[in-house]
């Protein structure tokens, strides 16, 4: 048995954020080379801290979903899960075993050499007839002074097609550093220009400021000025939203330190909570705010404030991604980045059956099972507040600061409208959906929800409509 876990940052602001990991998870769920596919994040959940207890099996394989090296692939992803590694990730990646499992993590996906063939592909969608002759193609990256290895990956890319024989010429060119995509026109002396970001996925760089700095119009622009007119850009999509990433997600998991096709066993833990919980849903039995009733060998989800109401009131879903989708909003379409935040919407009905189940529950309340069978037979750990302060860092160091009171006025106004209990601030939680009490969930470990808010507390921001933590 083999898990695959793909990480992303998520946002506690933007709904679309998670939506590329999601699609490869997808993807790669069809392919059916591991035996689960399982999705984590920073600024959502399951949340990295969260993610692993989540994992079926005992041989875990974590990609970090992110174009370049940097911050996050190299100190936030490995400290919150656990890995006692900090700093560049080498390219067989770092192996651990964490709480009986075997855990691999890799380098991100875009630094893996076949994203070249990925960056050719998005040209040849946009210019299918490119060539040697006409054809210049500029990798444009993001760039940032802060870490070298950002830039590093463009620059590989950029040799390894030139090399390739399929341009005229090949250029790395930056949003945040030299040289600047604003100077294409004294660069690229082609008549033909391909131009394709090396994102993740489409944003505010790839939709605005990328057309705004090359004066672009549309997919395709014409030039009569340049220096070296007439000239013809040909904008593609971001490389991150090739449906080929899947492939090269694959690839590294194959060549990742110890990876076997053998795989691990079952994890003992993670069965019981779900043979559990089962056994609980064949009886009918809620969860937070939904329920759970078993009809005809399926099994039918719903709010628990609809119970009663007519099917034919209800949008009939029967896919655990459709049940997903649809109660990823609240009831005004905000972004519900903490599923256990009592604002689950309603008027939705999922018809699945019991294979789906599990899933279809993850979704809805991501690691709630697991931590609630933890807690339920005495095995949950809480870690307390000032341990979680000490472990941030970069701009979020400051949460150590906080007083107590500050901590708390956050805790009134995030946690107050939270289904969970508070074990990691010292409350107390006798009872759980185990033992039938759908919203007796435990939590072991302030979120990033909390931590963001308490550190905008702590800058005085607050309230002020300020959202600089969910960069």
């Amino acid at each position: 048995m083999r898990s695959l876990v793909l990480i992303g940052h998520g946002s506690h602001l933007n709904g679309e954020s998670a939506g590329a990991v999601y699609r490869y998870a997808e993807l790669l769920r069809e392919r059916g080379l591991y035996d689960e596919v399982v999705e984590g994040y920073w600024k959502e959940e399951p949340s990295l801290r969260q993610v692993l207890r989540t994992v079926r099996s005992t041989d875990v394989t974590v990609i970090p979903m992110f174009i370049s090296e940097g911050y996050f692939t190299e100190t936030v992803i490995p400290r919150e899960l656990g890995l006692g590694h900090q700093g560049p990730v080498p390219p067989e990646g770092v192996a651990r075993v964490l709480g009986g499992k075997t855990v691999r993590y890799t380098l991100p996906y875009g630094v893996h050499p076949a994203m070249s063939e990925v960056i050719l592909a998005r040209a040849r969608e946009v210019l299918p007839d490119l060539n040697a002759e006409d054809t210049a193609l500029i990798v444009l990256g993001h760039g940032t002074t802060r870490n070298q290895n950002s830039n590093r990956v463009i620059y590989g890319n950029a040799d390894r097609l030139r090399d390739s024989g399929h341009f005229a010429e090949v250029h790395a060119l930056f949003l945040d550093e030299d040289p600047k995509v604003g100077t294409w026109p004294d660069v690229v002396k082609a008549p033909r220009v391909v131009v394709v970001p090396f994102f993740a996925s489409e944003g505010w760089h790839t939709l605005e400021t990328i057309p705004e700095d090359m004066g672009l119009t549309g997919a395709v622009t014409e030039f009569a000025d340049t220096p070296n007119a007439p000239q013809t850009v040909y904008y593609a999509a971001p490389v991150g939203t090739h449906p080929d990433v899947a492939e090269v997600v694959l690839q590294l998991a194959q060549e990742a330190r110890g990876a076997s096709g053998a795989g691990g066993d079952e994890d003992h833990g993670h069965a019981a909570a779900w043979n559990a919980f089962l056994a609980l849903a064949r009886r009918g039995t809620r969860i937070g705010e939904a329920m759970i009733t078993p009809q005809a060998g399926m099994y039918e989800l719903r709010h628990a404030l609809d119970e009663g109401r007519p099917a034919a009131d209800l949008q009939t879903l029967v896919t655990v991604e459709g049940l997903r989708d649809r109660t990823r909003r609240d009831e005004g379409g905000h972004h519900r980045p903490v599923h256990t935040l009592r604002n689950l919407p309603r008027g939705w009905r999922a018809i699945l059956t019991e294979a789906e189940l599990p899933r279809a529950v993850h979704n809805l309340y991501p690691a709630v099972v697991e931590e609630s069978y933890a807690h339920h037979t005495h095995n949950l750990r809480a870690t307390p507040w000032p341990t979680t302060a000490r472990r941030q860092t970069g701009i979020y160091t400051k949460v150590t600061r906080a007083t107590s009171e500050q901590v708390e006025e956050v805790a009134q106004d995030v946690c107050s409208k939270c289904l969970k209990t508070r074990l990691w601030a010292g409350e107390r939680l006798g009872s759980t959906v185990f033992s039938g009490v759908p919203g007796a969930i435990p939590c072991p470990e302030a979120c990033t929800l909390f931590i963001a808010e308490v550190r905008e507390e702590v800058s005085g921001k607050r309230g002020q409509g300020g959202h600089g933590h969910d960069h």
